[in-house]
């Protein structure tokens, strides 16, 4: 069947749908058109204007006053000069006093009369003063640098009994009475 068969003639659809997304489409354009002008335009906008944009100071707050608390201790960031402040408890019980065994003194005692065991390591231990400020003092040895105050433990297993200052140079002195100046 034809259009020319029908009894009726047919009007043809109308597009009048469109028309009407054709003028969304074309308000969408200029919609985005202008935020785009308006991106491209808001920084130089803030670039000329940094009153408007900046960080603003409130004039009370230029100066600070410290509150008035008392200095803390400075610690030494030294493995050696960690003390132990709670001493593991020693053991209860006492020792078996049953001997099983006798032990030779052979060895024990020096030919020249003095004992073994107060007998020193030989030489000294090799570490030295680098630098001295605000009451810690900085050593190096052959396994690295150390930070440490009075009291700290140094790597002869003395402790560091006072940091002084002779003759202009700056010295530490140890528990044993060693000196070791700043080289």
């Amino acid at each position: 069947m034809n259009v020319t068969d029908a009894d009726e003639p047919v009007a043809p659809l109308k597009q009048s749908g469109r028309r009407k997304a054709a003028v969304a489409d074309k308000a969408l354009k200029a919609t985005g058109l202008v935020l785009a002008g308006m991106s491209a335009f808001f920084p130089w906008y803030v670039f000329f204007n940094p009153d408007k944009f900046g960080i603003h100071v409130s004039e009370n707050a230029r100066t600070r006053d410290l509150p008035n608390w008392p200095a803390r201790n400075v610690f030494s960031v030294s493995p050696l000069a960690m003390v132990n402040k709670n001493p593991a408890p020693q053991p209860a019980e006492a020792p078996d006093q049953l001997t099983t065994a006798t032990v030779s003194n052979l060895g024990r005692i020096d030919p020249d009369g003095q004992p073994a065991e107060a007998q020193p390591f030989p030489g000294k231990s090799a570490f030295h003063l680098l630098h001295v400020a605000n009451g810690r003092a900085l050593i190096e040895d052959i396994s690295g640098m150390y930070v440490v105050r009075v009291g700290s433990v140094l790597p002869d297993n003395s402790r560091l009994a006072t940091l002084e200052q002779r003759d202009g140079k700056w010295v530490i002195v140890t528990s044993t009475g060693e000196v070791y100046k700043r080289d």
